[in-house]
């Protein structure tokens, strides 16, 4: 019985101890360099961006500061590419792990990975003034152009 108690004991704490570390992952999502998730609630401005063959239509857009904006995104090529909103040095520092793990897939409200023919939407609120990219990190997708950029004044 007395070892019961402390296996329950020690699972409890445990469990307990789990929740803060959750938490703080938590944390770190809601800080991006390029703002934050968007509110399903709050309207938005509506832009369409067709990835294909290493490149993004449009390849230049900007908002305002606290606009909040609802990307669709459409494969439009034959290959599969990324969508990931970040400052140039988060997504060149990313790159490089995709260079080791190419198929990896993105689960992040700032990335997308689509399949030929597929489409997705990234509901974003732009709460930091500065140029910010989207960019294809599959490998060598990024090096032959397939980079875009959001400036938010």
């Amino acid at each position: 019985m007395k070892t019961m108690t402390t296996i329950a004991i020690a699972l409890i704490a445990l469990s307990t101890a789990a929740q803060p570390a959750r938490s703080h992952e938590h944390h770190a999502h809601e800080s991006y360099s390029a703002g934050e998730p968007g509110d399903t609630t709050k309207p938005a401005r509506t832009i369409e961006i067709e990835m294909s063959e290493m490149t993004y239509e449009p390849i230049r857009i900007e908002v305002k500061r606290g606009e909040q904006i609802r990307f669709v995104l459409r494969n439009a090529g034959t290959e599969d590419h990324e969508f990931l909103l970040a400052t140039t040095r988060e997504n060149l520092k990313h790159a490089e792990v995709m260079k080791k793990n190419p198929h990896m897939e993105h689960d992040d409200p700032n990335g997308v990975r689509l399949g030929p023919k597929k489409s997705a939407e990234i509901l974003w609120r732009f709460t930091k003034p500065g140029t910010f990219e989207y960019s294809c990190l599959i490998p060598n997708h990024r090096e032959y152009g397939m980079v875009g950029h959001v400036t938010v004044k």
